[in-house]
């Protein structure tokens, strides 16, 4: 399982709105017959590329599979079937797949075929790696990721509408590796305003582009924006209230191609909107206000702390997040001058 689990990290950022999927296959020897993982949406399953590697060597023997073979035809047929035609003797599922088209039916299927299937083999591995689908299909709404640079004392920017650089270039390179495993990236209207962000992946592959999301409720941000006059390197998506998805801003704005969602305004109907467009994860980027209302929602999963090694002293803006962090434990790595600490707020169950 564990085999299969490092399979199913090969996919990710790349199957979204699917899970990401790993499979094995193991003779009665303990040889590994066949392996594979879901490369992308609408390609094969992982079950399906481990049985064509394994071709007859699979009769008879045991299939390891990170989530339960799906039993529904979408744009692709059954994986319980395949694996039933394929006269595998034995199946191992780490956790069971909430979706409710599948939701158990598929190891149904199989003990009703003569299967023998055991489940929760690397259960918490396997739920933790998918959190963001999990999360979309369990509780509707992304797995949402609060990333901050902060000074030693507490504080995001030098000064209030001040754009400040604060961490270094080892912890911008592990923000755009981050940037590259999620599949969007938001701030709020004033963060949008004052850094005039591009919000873009670089040095990274991506197999979909980054949706670009600003929470603005009065459809505010400047057509002449970086986000708006860089639409080809993706797409841009602004969430207002119903107020400001009318207004003559947010008109101007689609005319220039950016798209304008209204919604209530709460952070759980933005989230619910995202879900909606294929959003299972999301990076929360800035700014503080942005960030405090998303903990103060309670719809955080994890927050990651790029701290610096300077102070911006008395006058500075502060981090409006609570000191999460104590009684925490904290996974701590070095990034060159900065130390990155984050957390899971909130476990895959």
């Amino acid at each position: 399982m564990a085999r299969a689990l490092w399979h199913a990290e090969r996919g990710l950022a790349s199957t979204t709105p699917n899970p990401i999927v790993g499979a094995v296959i193991v003779d009665d020897e303990g040889v590994v017959v066949g392996s594979g993982y879901h490369q992308a949406a609408g390609g094969p399953h992982a079950e399906v590329v481990a049985l064509q590697a394994a071709g007859s060597r699979a009769v008879g023997a045991t299939l390891y599979c990170t989530l339960e073979p799906c039993s529904h035809t979408g744009r692709t047929g059954p994986c319980c079937e395949a694996v039933a035609r394929a006269r595998v003797r034995r199946v191992v599922v780490a956790t069971g797949d909430p979706f409710p088209l599948v939701a158990g039916r598929g190891l149904a299927y199989l003990r009703g075929c003569g299967i023998d299937v055991t489940t929760g083999v690397g259960r918490a591995d396997a739920r933790r790696q998918n959190a963001p689908f999990f999360r979309s299909v369990e509780r509707g709404r992304p797995w949402v990721h609060l990333k901050v640079a902060m000074s030693l004392d507490g504080a995001v920017a030098a000064a209030a509408g001040q754009r400040t650089a604060i961490s270094g270039e080892e912890a911008a390179r592990w923000t755009q590796r981050l940037r590259g495993r999620v599949d969007a990236i938001a701030v709020g209207a004033t963060t949008a305003r004052v850094d005039d962000p591009l919000l873009t992946s670089r040095e990274v592959y991506r197999h979909r582009r980054l949706l670009r999301v600003v929470f603005d409720r009065r459809a505010a941000l400047p057509v002449s924006s970086r986000l708006v006059q860089s639409l080809e390197a993706g797409p841009v998506l602004v969430i207002a209230s119903d107020t400001g998805g009318s207004s003559p801003a947010a008109t101007a704005l689609r005319e220039r191609g950016v798209e304008v969602v209204a919604t209530d305004g709460t952070i759980a109907g933005a989230l619910t909107a995202l879900v909606e467009r294929g959003v299972h994860s999301l990076l929360v980027e800035g700014g503080p206000t942005l960030q405090a209302a998303c903990w103060q929602a309670g719809v955080v999963d994890r927050v990651s702390e790029i701290v610096a090694e300077r102070a911006l002293g008395p006058d500075a803006v502060r981090w409006a997040v609570p000191a999460w962090l104590s009684g925490w434990a904290p996974r701590t790595v070095a990034l060159g001058p900065d130390v990155l600490m984050e957390a899971d707020v909130y476990g895959t169950d």
